[in-house]
């Protein structure tokens, strides 16, 4: 039986890491973030933006690896 091992390509890029955030000269904007439709109840959308701001849900995004190295060569 033979198995082989391969390094993955992907990235997390969690919310603070200095590549989470993307510029594009005046625009500024996460590389991830939420959307509530409008049809979701007030409630839950207070639920939703106290768990957001006390860190218990967090923006999250999955890149590859070879993205982050063109940006960084922008």
């Amino acid at each position: 039986m033979k198995i082989s091992t391969r390094t993955s390509n992907i990235r997390t890029i969690r919310h603070g890491d200095a590549k989470f955030m993307l510029q594009d000269g005046l625009v500024i904007c996460p590389r991830a973030g939420f959307e509530i439709n409008d049809k979701c109840p007030r409630e839950y959308k207070m639920i939703i933006s106290e768990c957001i701001n006390n860190g218990w849900i967090k923006p999250v995004a999955h890149v590859y690896g070879k993205e982050l190295t063109m940006d960084a060569l922008r």
